[in-house]
């Protein structure tokens, strides 16, 4: 394979590859992989894919499945075996995601998370160890073959349909939208004064604002919407950093868990809620039958209704700064830092600076429920459980709920369409009480 075209990214998996093989030039003591240099490593693989082809090392599932460890972690794309160990500190999607398939088939899940897998050969080749043995099946022997065939050649034919091609008009749209709101918002106050009833209504323009922008840049971090990643990822820094004051590539590392693992505990950071909720049948009765108490669970979904309200503006927030500081997200930080800049030189001189912060912590007050059932109800109702080591497809399947399409319940959920169900948190609290109740204290 030859690489015709220059692959641009910022911050995507090329780049990220680039330097990775740009630093093995360097301990070489060649030139890194920068300028002419990144070219003429880009040259060298190009070189080397033409070559004839060395014998690569084979394995079993056996010897595979051993290294699924977070220091010896190897994973299999295509019947190609890789080690990512080395990379996945340096992984653009986070170290998690690699190791939730140490040991594993993951050639469903890279499809789906790298939309133009070509580009990835940069990053891929210097993983490569080995290969499949002949007799070895392409995945683990315990998943459905059949039905892992016929979902590859479904998506082949749903791509030569050009479905997953997105329509720019549309999220154009979508974005006016958050930005009007945003501005005119500002202009309310601007022109009738800062009084109880403008700022209630300037909170739900705000509100609205922000919930769709979280919607938007949902698609952005998946790369959904332009072909080049490069666009992708600067426009959900704008929305997310910019426009919601969030760090991006925290809420990625945490949102690609969820997808590749969902709905499996702990794996799943969605469905990990402890020590605040025990939801599913596992976790639940876990908790009962060790004595684990750190709330009354049996009436966990009346908290509920309560904690929702703080979830975004307490929850979220600080674990975003927590983790934009802990592992220096430096671009982040300046994004974010935008976002509070631009609440005081819009907001300040109406509200003052004390104002302003509880204007920020309203907004966000509102926006948590609406987003927390949109993103958690479509998932809880569904099957948890632990690693099962299932095909990608059935996970999917089993995880996600049906939801009935309407043009208000399109927009309402940010074209998510999820079904929400009242009963999953009361009937997780009753199954910890009765593993409470029934089991000796250990």
């Amino acid at each position: 394979m030859t690489f015709e075209e220059k692959p641009e990214g910022n911050g995507s998996l090329v780049d990220e590859s680039q330097q990775y093989l740009g630093a093995r030039h360097q301990a070489n003591g060649k030139p890194g992989a920068s300028g002419k240099a990144r070219l003429s490593a880009r040259q060298e693989v190009n070189d080397k894919c033409d070559l004839p082809r060395k014998s690569l090392n084979t394995y079993t599932w056996q010897e595979i499945q051993r290294h699924s460890q977070e220091t010896d972690q190897w994973l299999v794309i295509n019947r190609k075996v890789y080690d990512v160990t080395g990379w996945a500190d340096r992984h653009p999607g986070g170290r998690q995601v690699l190791n939730h398939y140490a040991g594993e088939d993951a050639t469903d899940v890279f499809r789906a998370m790298h939309p133009d897998p070509d580009i990835v050969q940069l990053y891929l080749k210097p993983l490569l160890i080995g290969e499949l043995a002949p007799e070895e099946p392409n995945q683990e022997r315990n998943k459905n073959s059949r039905l892992v065939e016929d979902f590859q050649e479904l998506r082949k034919t749903l791509e030569t349909m050009n479905l997953f091609n997105a329509h720019l008009g549309f999220f154009f749209l979508h974005l006016a939208q958050v930005l009007i709101l945003e501005a005119l918002a500002w202009v309310i106050v601007w022109h009738f004064g800062s009084g109880w009833l403008v700022t209630i209504f300037i909170s739900c323009l705000l509100t609205v604002a922000q919930a769709q922008g979280g919607f938007l840049q949902h698609d952005m971090g998946h790369l959904s919407i332009f072909k080049k990643a490069k666009w992708n990822r600067l426009m959900q820094k704008f929305v997310m950093g910019h426009l919601k004051g969030l760090s991006a590539k925290w809420w990625n590392n945490r949102h690609f868990q969820h997808h590749v693992k969902t709905n499996i505990y702990p794996k799943d950071p969605d469905v990990d809620l402890s020590p605040f909720l025990v939801i599913g049948d596992l976790q639940p009765v876990k908790y009962g039958k060790n004595k684990i108490k750190f709330i009354n669970y049996e009436k966990q979904h009346l908290y509920f209704m309560v904690g929702v309200h703080i979830f975004m503006p307490v929850a979220f927030n600080l674990k975003s700064m927590q983790e934009m500081y802990r592992r220096r997200y430096w671009e982040d930080i300046a994004w974010v830092s935008s976002s509070y800049i631009r609440y005081c030189i819009t907001f300040v001189p109406f509200y003052g600076i004390f104002g302003t912060l509880v204007l920020m912590f309203l907004v966000k007050f509102l926006e948590s429920p609406w987003v927390t059932y949109v993103t958690q109800m479509s998932h809880i109702p569904m099957k948890m459980s632990n690693e099962e080591n299932q095909d990608w497809f059935s996970t999917q399947v089993l995880a996600t709920c049906n939801v009935e399409q309407s043009f208000f319940n399109d927009w309402f959920t940010g074209h998510l369409n999820f079904q929400i169900e009242h009963q999953a948190l009361k009937k997780s609290g009753a199954l910890w009480k009765e593993a409470y109740c029934t089991h000796p204290e250990i």
